[in-house]
C-alpha cells in the first residue's frame, strides 16, 4: 500500500507540470478563440473545406476503384475465354501415352504467350499466372500444374459445379522475385477428353493498387496545397472584413472616452461604407445631444450657484428681522410667539438647505476642493455623534461608539469625514425608529472603515443604490426630524469621491440599513477592500443589554425618561459585526 501510495505521487509529480502546460495552453487557446473572430473564420473556413475535400476524396477514391476493377474483371472474363479456347485445343491434339502432368504442361506453356522469370503470363488483362487441375478419384491421383496451393476451396466448389467464377484472395508466392499481395482468381471448367480438368487464371492486382497509391497520393497532395490557398484566401478575407470592424470598435472607445470629433472613414459604397456612414450620423447626434446636455447642465449649475448666492443677501435681511421677533416672543401672545418659533425653524433649514445647494454646485462643477491633512479618524467620528446628540435625546436613541484603543492616521479633510458620518448617524436617528444605533471604526494597512447601522425600516430591495440620489426619499409622508434637505448622502457620497473612497448602503425591510464609509490612509491611493464587511452578521445588539467586556459605558448626556439615550465609546472584543 505504501509503495503504491509513492508510486502515485511520483507519477502526480511528473504530470503535474504537463498537465499545467496543457490547461495553459487550452486557456490561451479559449482565450484567443474568444477574442479574434479573423482566427473564428480561418478555422471555421478550414475545418468546412477539411470535411469537403474527405468527403470529394472518398467518393473519388472509390470511383476510381470500382472502374479499374470493373475493366479488369471485364479484361479478366475475355482472357480466360481465350485461355479455355486454347487449353482444350492443346490437350486435344496431344497423345494419350504422354502422361497427365506432361499433358498439363504442354498445354500450360502453349498457353503462356510470353515467359519471365516468374512463370508469369502477358495479355490484354495484364499479367496472369494459368493453373490446371484434375480432380483425383478411385483410381487417379490428384494432378496439377502451377501454384495450386494459393486457389481457395471456395472457387474450386463453384468451378467443379460447372459454373465460371471469381474470387477475390490474398496470393503468397515463396519462389524469390515472386508476387504476393492481392489478386483476383478466375476459374472455368474445360470440355477436354481430361475429365474434371479445371482451369483457374491468377490476375495480380498490384499495377491496380500502385494506380490507386498514386491517384491517393495526388489527392492528398492536392488536399494539402488547397487547405493552404483556403486559409490564404479566408484570411485575406476575414482581414477585409475584421479590419473596418477593429477599427470601428477602436473609434467607438475613443468617442465613449469623450473624444466626440472621432468618425469613421467611409471608403466605397458596399456595406461596410453604409455601417461606418450609419456610425458616423449616430455619432454626430450624439455629439449633439452630448454637447447639449453639457450646456445645460453647466447652466443649471450656474443657475443653481447664483440663486445660493443670490438668496443670501435676502436671507440675512429676514434671519435679523425674525432673530429680533424672537428675542422679543415673550412679550406676544401664544399665537404670534408659536409663529416667530416656526419662523426662526424654517429659515434654520432654509440656511441649511442653501449651504447645501452650494456645496453640491461645487462638486458638480469640479471645483470643490480637498483640505486634507493628518489626523485621528477617531477625533472625526466623535465630533460627529457630539453633533447628533440632541437628535438621540429627541428620539430616546442609544449610540452606540464603537473606536479602536489605538489612533487611525489618515490624510483626510476633516470637515468633509465629520459631515458625512454626521449625516450618516442623522439619517440613522430618523428611520431607526428608537432602536439603538452603533457608529464603528476599523482600519487595515491601506484603508479605514466606518460603518453605521441602525435596526429601523430598513430599504427596499434596490433602494441601496437610490439613496444617494438628491431629494429620494423612502417614504415621501415621514417626517425629517433632522431637519434634513435631501441633499445629505448625495454631498456624502461626492465627499467620499473626493477623498478616493467610496460610500456604500445596505438593507432590508424590517432588519435595519447599514452605511460603509471606506477611505484610503494615504491620499491618492486606491481603495481596494475594506476593513469591515457591508452586509453586518445576524447577532443583535437589544436596548439595555451589556457591551462586550472591553467596552465602556460613558454618558455624555442627560438620559431621557424611560432611559434609553446613552453614548458608549470604546473597542469591542468580538469581531463579529453589530447588527
Amino acid at each position: 500500500m505504501i509503495w503504491f501510495t509513492r508510486s502515485r505521487r511520483k507519477i502526480n509529480g511528473t504530470f503535474t507540470p504537463l498537465l499545467r502546460w496543457f490547461r495553459s495552453i487550452g486557456t490561451s487557446a479559449g482565450h484567443a478563440w474568444r477574442r479574434s473572430l479573423q482566427l473564428r473564420v480561418v478555422v471555421s473556413t478550414l475545418t468546412l473545406s477539411l470535411v469537403v475535400i474527405v468527403i470529394l476524396g472518398a467518393v473519388l477514391t472509390g470511383q476510381i476503384t470500382d472502374r479499374l476493377l470493373e475493366a479488369k474483371i471485364s479484361a479478366a472474363t475475355e482472357e480466360l475465354e481465350r485461355s479455355r479456347t486454347t487449353v482444350e485445343g492443346a490437350l486435344a491434339g496431344a497423345e494419350d501415352s504422354d502422361g497427365l502432368n506432361a499433358r498439363l504442361e504442354r498445354a500450360r506453356a502453349q498457353l503462356s504467350n510470353r515467359d519471365s522469370d516468374a512463370g508469369q503470363t502477358a495479355g490484354s488483362a495484364g499479367t496472369f499466372e494459368p493453373v490446371l487441375i484434375v480432380e483425383g478419384d478411385s483410381v487417379r491421383a490428384d494432378s496439377s500444374v502451377g501454384p495450386a496451393a494459393q486457389i481457395p476451396q471456395s472457387l474450386r466448389n463453384f468451378v467443379q459445379s460447372n459454373l465460371i467464377s471469381w474470387q477475390y484472395a490474398t496470393v503468397f508466392d515463396s519462389e524469390q522475385g515472386g508476387y504476393s499481395g492481392p489478386a483476383i482468381i478466375f476459374g472455368t471448367p474445360t470440355a477436354s477428353d481430361i475429365a474434371d480438368l479445371e482451369l483457374y487464371l491468377v490476375f495480380p492486382l498490384g499495377s491496380e493498387e500502385r494506380t490507386l497509391s498514386l491517384v491517393r497520393g495526388t489527392l492528398f497532395i492536392g488536399a494539402a496545397v488547397l487547405l493552404v490557398l483556403l486559409a490564404a484566401i479566408s484570411m485575406l478575407v476575414a482581414r477585409q472584413v475584421v479590419l473596418p470592424i477593429r477599427s470601428a470598435s477602436r473609434i467607438a472607445v475613443r468617442f465613449a472616452d469623450g473624444r466626440l470629433k472621432e468618425r469613421m472613414p467611409v471608403r466605397g459604397e458596399d456595406d461596410m461604407a453604409r455601417l461606418a456612414m450609419s456610425f458616423n450620423e449616430m455619432a454626430e447626434s450624439q455629439s449633439k445631444q452630448i454637447t447639449q446636455l453639457e450646456e445645460f447642465g453647466s447652466l443649471q449649475r450656474r443657475f443653481t450657484s447664483d440663486v445660493s448666492h443670490e438668496l443670501r443677501t435676502p436671507l440675512t435681511t429676514v434671519r435679523m428681522a425674525a432673530d429680533l421677533i424672537h428675542d422679543g416672543s415673550a412679550d406676544l401672545d401664544p399665537a404670534l410667539r408659536r409663529s416667530s418659533e416656526l419662523l426662526v425653524n424654517e429659515l434654520d433649514r432654509f440656511e441649511t438647505l442653501l449651504g447645501d445647494l452650494l456645496e453640491i454646485s461645487r462638486h458638480d462643477a469640479g471645483v470643490a476642493e480637498l483640505a486634507a491633512e493628518q489626523l485621528d479618524l477617531r477625533m472625526c467620528a466623535r465630533a460627529a455623534v457630539s453633533t447628533v446628540r440632541h437628535l438621540a435625546r429627541e428620539t430616546g436613541t442609544e449610540v452606540i461608539v464603537d473606536l479602536p484603543d489605538a489612533p487611525v492616521i489618515a490624510e483626510v479633510d476633516p470637515r468633509r469625514v465629520e459631515r458625512i458620518l454626521r449625516n450618516l448617524l442623522a439619517n440613522a436617528l430618523d428611520h431607526g425608529e428608537g432602536k439603538p444605533v452603533l457608529i464603528r471604526l476599523r482600519a487595515n494597512s491601506d484603508a479605514a472603515a466606518f460603518v453605521v447601522r441602525d435596526q429601523g425600516i430598513g430599504l427596499r430591495p434596490g433602494e441601496e443604490k437610490l439613496v444617494f440620489n438628491r431629494f429620494w426619499r423612502s417614504d415621501p409622508s415621514r417626517v425629517r426630524r433632522s431637519g434634513g434637505t435631501g441633499l445629505g448622502l448625495a454631498i456624502s457620497v461626492e465627499d467620499a469621491r473626493l477623498h478616493d473612497g467610496k460610500l456604500e448602503a445596505w438593507g432590508a425591510m424590517g432588519e435595519g440599513a447599514c452605511f460603509r464609509l471606506t477611505l484610503p490612509l494615504v491620499r491618492g491611493h486606491k481603495v481596494i477592500g475594506s476593513p469591515l464587511p457591508l452586509k453586518p452578521s445576524t447577532r443583535r445588539y437589544a436596548q439595555g443589554q451589556p457591551l462586550p467586556a472591553a467596552s465602556t459605558q460613558i454618558e455624555f448626556d442627560t438620559p431621557s425618561t424611560n432611559g434609553a439615550l446613552g453614548v458608549s465609546a470604546g473597542t469591542a472584543d468580538d469581531p463579529e459585526e453589530w447588527t
